[in-house]
């Protein structure tokens, strides 16, 4: 999530471990593939993308292999998993929350779970949504975080849509920031762990995948933040990224022991933590602008800090640099050892979606419906193109298998229509 809401002024608010650890912890768990996007940021949980055949092109007619409607509204990116793309979605109206999935090839709906009826908050920011997580998979379950009746809920299901567990982990009761709930969860060995933040009750959780039943529990703050939780191997070992309530911190996924902790950033933040060698980078935020890079082996060094804010946008590394868009629609590439500048771009925004790499390109949507495709070189902005499609865009893509899928709204006559598309080359794919 990446989270896709807007920013508290205005209201609002790993190294990659490799797949066969993530399932072979757990005998039973099902396959990810080569070509599965899983969960929130991608396979290596840091939005960059293994394709080198993704398409950089694209329009209302051209190279849509297929598009299909959502039914609802929500900011929960396509999980790409064996033959379905998942997302969560919710009726505003009805006031009910669901898991929707669509067949990968066609894009026929092929199930739609309910995983909740009423309860929903009084008041969310107005450019959040109450589903705004992103589920993920481990080959054989998918997990949904939902946010209501003044608590955070998890759900399993299987990959027929069948509720296998509902878990209440938590209150979640926000007093002055009333902006609703965005973090994603993380699938790690035999567990998924789930964090909330907000200025009541907050805490980080860990479950068993197969049961529910808790493993263990971690306090945090009580501080308003949004930012979803990052499994990183980094500094030769495992950790739990998170980068608000004031502190940039490190947790053994294993214990929820904190491994270290930094003031830094800020208060809130939306941003997911990306990383480089034994190196860490966040930023944020409310009430204040910092992009911070701490060496995260517990010396508690920064190395490096500026006073750029990329808040709801999370960033990318790429060979030795940071690239990052600020809230102001300006695009940095920094080195990522010393934070020099090597360049800086405007383009268009406001944008809330995450970025992603395939291929040496980055792709980054903007509110409008635009998503830009440049270089990811130090040297210079390179624009590859810029490709226009809906109205509305907050749900980051997604990139496997030689295509993008992108939840994009479409807005006409007053009434809003969620489309999930899916973006390949047209062409290859007739062959």
């Amino acid at each position: 999530m990446r989270f896709s809401a807007a920013s508290v002024v205005q209201g609002l608010f790993l190294c990659a471990i490799g797949l066969s650890s993530v399932v072979a912890a757990e005998p039973g768990a099902g396959k990810i593939g080569p070509h599965d996007w899983p969960w929130w940021r991608g396979p290596s949980r840091d939005g960059v993308a293994a394709d080198r055949a993704a398409p950089v092109k694209w329009s209302a007619k051209e190279n849509v292999l297929w598009k299909s409607p959502v039914p609802g509204r929500g900011h929960s990116s396509p999980t790409i998993i064996g033959s379905l793309v998942v997302m969560q979605t919710a009726d505003e109206t009805k006031q009910t929350q669901s898991v929707i999935a669509f067949d990968r090839a066609s894009g026929r709906r092929a199930w739609q779970t309910r995983i909740n009826s009423g309860g929903f908050p009084e008041r969310i920011n107005r450019k959040n949504t109450h589903a705004s997580t992103t589920v993920a998979a481990d080959g054989s379950r998918l997990f949904a975080v939902a946010f209501h009746h003044k608590s955070i809920h998890v759900t399993a299901l299987d990959m027929a849509g069948k509720i296998l567990w509902q878990k209440q982990i938590g209150p979640f009761v926000p007093d002055q920031y009333k902006n609703g709930y965005a973090a994603s969860p993380i699938v790690h060995g035999s567990t998924l762990i789930v964090l909330a933040e907000c200025d009541g009750t907050s805490y980080m959780v860990s479950l068993d995948r197969v049961s529910g039943k808790q493993n263990w529990r971690t306090p945090r703050p009580s501080r308003i933040s949004y930012s979803s939780p990052v499994l990183a191997r980094v500094a030769g070992r495992s950790q739990v990224l998170i980068p608000g309530c004031d502190k940039v911190a490190g947790f053994d996924p294993d214990t929820g022991k904190r491994l270290w902790a930094v003031a830094a950033t800020t208060m809130a933040t939306s941003g997911t933590m990306v990383w480089h060698n034994d190196l860490v980078f966040a930023s944020g935020g409310f009430p204040k602008a910092e992009t911070v890079c701490i060496r995260a082996d517990g010396s508690g060094k920064i190395v490096w800090k500026n006073q750029q804010k990329c808040y709801e946008q999370s960033m990318i590394v790429h060979d030795g640099h940071v690239y990052a868009m600020n809230d102001g629609g300006i695009v940095f590439c920094w080195r990522a050892t010393d934070g020099q500048e090597m360049w800086k771009h405007r383009l268009r925004g406001p944008v809330s979606a995450s970025p992603i790499l395939a291929a040496g390109n980055i792709y980054i949507s903007n509110e409008r419906g635009m998503t830009y495709v440049f270089k990811a070189s130090p040297s210079k902005y390179t624009q590859v193109s810029g490709n226009q499609l809906g109205d509305s865009v907050f749900a980051s893509p997604s990139i496997c298998g030689g295509r993008l899928y992108t939840r994009v709204a479409h807005l006409k006559a007053g009434q809003r229509q969620e489309l999930l598309y899916c973006i390949g080359n047209r062409a290859a794919a007739s062959r």
